[in-house]
């Protein structure tokens, strides 16, 4: 199945303007000159490219503006046409960082144009500001380098992409769901953890950044469409580094249902059986103590067998984490939940918008698959449950434990040697409930470097037990 197209034989595609302030006169008569025209700046540098000294500003959009105007050689504008306008398509400049793996992932969403409420209500999907200036995107990544001066960034990759089919379905429902709030005077209460693919950001210079909507006096927050960071990395996967991904759902199925209610359908006969029984009647090995035993289990399950869970498109691309919880017979887990080790380098340095924390927790859905164990032992499966972070939640109590993790990196880690081990004044258990910092690596001896020079065993950000067992209650 063709998930992309790289647009490279659309030769009927017509002129494009190229009237340049400060810059030379160009002109892109196809897609195909565009493409090569784009792949003339890989490996070069921001600094290279830059005629018109753009980098002493260090305002956002600063890349995008050195490649329009110098390269390219168009006039910078605000227009609500593509940039390429008689070809139909925009140009985005967005970075991309390299994994500890070795493969490339999105280092931040991509923002495409403001959401105008007054002009927006009154549209359909294909008459909508983001279809207009949408369509069709020439991709140019960079890879994003820590400590290194903008300048010396240098363009990697370049590429034409249009939607998939089955991508088109849910970008549309997506925008359907944003054109109700609209419509029904609700645009101050949108939040991003609703949508799947395409999604409302915030865009201002600050909190503070309010539009009209009507249907409400209410002012809403100024908002822009987006593409999440899992949508966008999902597409380097694809057409950068040629790793396929692979649907569980057909076309017909997202039609007509959403990815939670396929989700649902696909785990229901399960429920009540034990783990075995579940791995039998699938025809999985069972190895309960093998690490890839249960991601094993879910994507034989899903009709995908073999697959590993991230090479799964919807997962991959609503950025759709699994957890599996085993509650004891109280209904209590039987442990925390751990996430990704902390970088403390990267921690003293980011802001609370930049920080891991918030962007990983306001971007991601959880599917938690949840077993129970009972009297005797045996564990049973309970069900799926599909879970975001409230908003509130991310502002209040994830900011207090970033903010803490932050202030105590920076003061330097009290480590203390004790008897059984050694001791330090991150955020425990009691901090606040629901989030605490806690080792997690080989042994002791797994350690990593602070900032101050200091060494430390690898540490872990970690769900309380406790606060787990409220979020499967639907307590948060």
């Amino acid at each position: 199945m063709q998930h992309w197209s790289v647009l490279e034989s659309m030769s009927h595609l017509k002129i494009m303007e190229g009237n340049v302030k400060g810059g030379i006169d160009m002109k892109y008569e196809t897609a195909e000159q565009l493409l090569i025209k784009a792949k003339e700046a890989h490996n070069k540098s921001f600094g290279e490219i830059d005629c018109n000294n753009r980098l002493r500003k260090s305002q956002k959009g600063v890349f995008g503006h050195v490649i329009e105007e110098s390269h390219f050689g168009y006039e910078i504008n605000s227009n609500s046409e593509p940039d390429f306008k008689d070809l139909g398509i925009e140009l985005k400049v967005t970075p991309i960082k390299q994994n500890r793996n070795g493969s490339y992932s999105a280092k931040e969403r991509l923002v495409l144009n403001i959401i105008n409420y007054m002009e927006e209500y009154d549209k359909t999907f294909e008459t909508s500001s983001f279809w207009k200036k949408n369509q069709k995107l020439l991709l140019m990544f960079y890879k994003w380098l820590p400590k290194v001066e903008p300048r010396e960034l240098k363009i990697v990759q370049s590429i034409l992409y249009e939607y998939p089919e089955e991508d088109l379905i849910i970008i549309k429902r997506d925008w359907e769901k944003l054109s109700r709030y609209i419509n029904e005077g609700k645009a101050h209460l949108l939040t991003e953890k609703e949508f799947e693919y395409l999604s409302p950001c915030t865009k201002g210079a600050n909190k503070n950044s309010m539009r009209e909507q009507p249907f409400n006096v209410l002012k809403a927050k100024q908002r822009a469409y987006s593409f999440k960071s899992s949508y966008l990395t999902s597409i380097i996967r694809e057409m950068v580094e040629s790793e396929p991904l692979t649907y569980f759902s057909t076309k017909q199925e997202l039609k007509q249902k959403t990815i939670e209610q396929l989700l649902e359908e696909k785990f229901e006969p399960y429920i009540g059986m034990t783990r075995d029984e579940m791995a039998a009647k699938l025809g999985v090995t069972i190895t309960p103590k093998h690490k890839s035993f249960i991601p094993s289990l879910i994507s034989t399950l899903l009709g995908v067998k073999g697959t590993k869970l991230d090479s799964i498109a919807e997962f991959e691309k609503a950025n759709i984490q699994f957890k599996t919880v085993r509650l004891q017979p109280n209904g209590k887990p039987k442990e925390s939940m751990s996430f990704v080790n902390i970088d403390f380098h990267e921690v003293a340095q980011e802001s609370w918008e930049d920080s891991f924390l918030y962007n990983y927790f306001s971007e991601t859905k959880f599917l938690f698959v949840v077993f129970q164990y009972d009297e005797q032992e045996n564990l049973y499966f309970k069900g799926i449950q599909l879970w975001q972070m409230l908003e509130q939640t991310i502002e209040t109590d994830l900011f207090a434990y970033w903010a803490e993790i932050r202030r105590v990196v920076n003061a330097g880690i009290k480590l203390e040697k004790k008897k059984r081990g050694i001791s330090n004044n991150l955020p425990g258990s009691k901090f606040n409930g629901k989030f605490h910092v806690r080792p997690k690596g080989k042994d002791s001896n797994d350690k990593v470097s602070l900032p101050d020079g200091q060494m430390i065993t690898k540490q872990c950000y970690w769900f309380n037990a406790d606060y787990v067992a409220n979020l499967l209650k639907g307590e948060e």
